[in-house]
C-alpha cells in the first residue's frame, strides 16, 4: 500500500508536470504567452531551459513537502498544540498548491481549446 505523503508528493508532481507541457503547446502551437513574468522571457527564447526550470521547482516542492511531513511524524508528542498547529498549517499549504495548480492547469486548457 502507498503511504499518503508519496501520493500526496505525486499529484502535486503531477500537476506540476501537466502545467509545464500546457504551457509548452500553447507557446509552441497555439501563440500563447506566459503570464509570470519570472518566466515570460525564457519561454518565449529558450523551451529547454523553462523545461528544465519547471520540472526541478515541482520536484523540489514536492520533495520539501515531503521532508517536512516526515519531520513532522517524526514528533513524538502528537497530542502537542505545536504539533497539531504545524499539521494543519502543513495541509493548508498542500491544499493551496494543489487549488493553484488545478487552477493553472484549467487556466492552460481553456487556452489550449480557443
Amino acid at each position: 500500500m502507498l503511504k499518503t505523503g508519496v501520493v500526496t508528493g505525486f499529484l502535486l508532481i503531477l500537476m506540476g508536470s501537466i502545467d509545464c507541457l500546457t504551457t509548452i503547446i500553447g507557446v509552441l502551437y497555439s501563440g500563447a504567452k506566459e503570464l509570470n513574468p519570472f518566466i515570460a522571457g525564457i519561454v518565449s527564447t529558450n523551451i529547454g531551459a523553462f523545461l528544465v526550470l519547471k520540472i526541478a521547482s515541482t520536484i523540489l516542492i514536492a520533495a520539501t513537502y515531503l521532508a517536512a511531513n516526515r519531520i513532522l511524524m517524526q514528533m513524538s508528542n502528537k497530542d502537542d498544540k505545536s504539533f497539531k498547529i504545524s499539521f494543519k498549517m502543513l495541509r493548508y499549504a498542500y491544499a493551496g498548491l494543489v487549488v493553484f495548480l488545478a487552477i493553472t492547469v484549467v487556466n492552460n486548457l481553456l487556452i489550449l481549446m480557443r
